[in-house]
């Protein structure tokens, strides 16, 4: 019979060894006196250093879980929440579904039971998934409505000229004129809410380049108001991609903050690479991630859920265009834009797989 416990211990061991749910138990003073390698992975601790710590030492505000915890042991029932976010102790915010289970055994002291698994991941896959279809979506409309504006604009323009040429009358033809000025003012609308029509030209560049270059550009437009902080991380390899349409892409983003502040304010421009990464259903080794952030009044939510279709903007003077021709460009090259706003600070952030194109 003690082989079997043993046993059944030591499979028990390996199970919990294997979840990627982290595990943690703590004693009735909150006091950690278990964690699986699944939780060592989530808090950057190794058991042997964690163990011991109180709650308050593992987690950043954790006055919320910490009242669950208490509420377990004190009623004996088991309590869920979803999609809860926690800070560790470095700041990094994570957002996890948690549950609490109180351990409760005749002669021992109670425990409590604490089941975190981290959903970033997942709600950021059905993020992007929406943000892809939505482009997608978006492309397909505007390009259907394009092409039904752009026909008979062509004839309108057409028939404008021919009646220019039986005009004597140079007041009348200032009235073509006009009309022809706005045909072709339509039709270039049209064109760039048609967006790209070919295939990324790529090259192999660094995007170190394609930043310093729009960042020289919006400098030149925005004056001495106008700061641009650069946050670059040296190590990132070239990628194999159009640098026109990056340049293009990156320039409508940095330009829409640079304008969102009046070309008052700090931008900043940040890489990093991002190893195993997921963009959509898509994981790839290597992937680059360039925010650009600034400090401006942010992005009204009502407006959050639509930025990157055509036509919508903020401006009052603005097409609209900027951020969908953006996300566009940017999808050619399998990469994706997100972005995140509060008053005070709107990160705008293109991920761009790094692998070679042959891979």
């Amino acid at each position: 019979m003690e082989s079997a416990a043993v046993k059944a211990a030591e499979r028990a061991v390996r199970i919990l060894d294997g979840l990627s749910t982290a595990v943690l138990l703590f004693d009735h003073q909150l006091r950690l006196t278990y964690l699986n390698p699944g939780g060592e992975m989530l808090f950057a601790h190794s058991a042997r250093h964690a163990i011991g710590l109180p709650l308050g030492e593992l987690l950043l505000d954790a006055e919320a879980l910490a009242g669950r915890m208490h509420q377990a042991l004190e009623t004996t029932h088991p309590y869920t929440e979803r999609e809860v976010r926690l800070v560790l102790l470095e700041g990094q915010a994570i957002t996890v579904d948690y549950t609490v289970s109180p351990l409760i055994e005749p002669g021992r002291d109670p425990e409590v039971l604490v089941e975190l698994l981290q959903v970033d991941r997942h709600l950021r896959i059905t993020r992007e998934e929406g943000l892809i279809a939505q482009n997608q979506a978006a492309r397909a409309l505007v390009r259907g409505l394009a092409h039904e504006i752009k026909n008979p604009l062509g004839g309108l323009r057409g028939a404008a000229q021919l009646l220019e040429r039986e005009l004597d009358d140079e007041a009348l033809k200032e009235y073509t004129r006009i009309i022809i000025g706005e045909a072709d003012r339509l039709q270039n609308l049209m064109n760039r809410m048609l967006g790209p029509r070919s295939l990324p030209a790529r090259v192999a560049i660094n995007i170190h380049q394609i930043l310093e270059h729009v960042r020289s550009l919006v400098e030149a437009e925005g004056g001495q108001h106008l700061r641009i902080d650069r946050d670059y991380d040296p190590s990132i390899p070239d990628l194999d991609a159009d640098p026109d349409m990056l340049i293009q892409a990156v320039l409508n983003i940095v330009r829409n903050a640079a304008q969102a502040q009046d070309y008052h304010g700090t931008i900043t421009l940040r890489t990093r690479a991002l190893r195993q990464f997921t963009i959509g259903q898509k994981r790839h080794k290597l992937v680059v991630r360039v925010d650009v952030v600034d400090d401006g009044p942010g992005i009204p939510p009502d407006m959050m859920e639509h930025i990157f279709y055509p036509m919508v903007t903020g401006r009052a003077e603005g097409t609209g265009l900027g951020l969908s021709i953006a996300q566009s460009l940017v999808s050619l090259h399998d990469g994706l834009i997100e972005c995140s706003s509060r008053p005070g600070q709107t990160e705008f952030t293109i991920l761009l797989p790094l692998e070679p194109i042959d891979e």
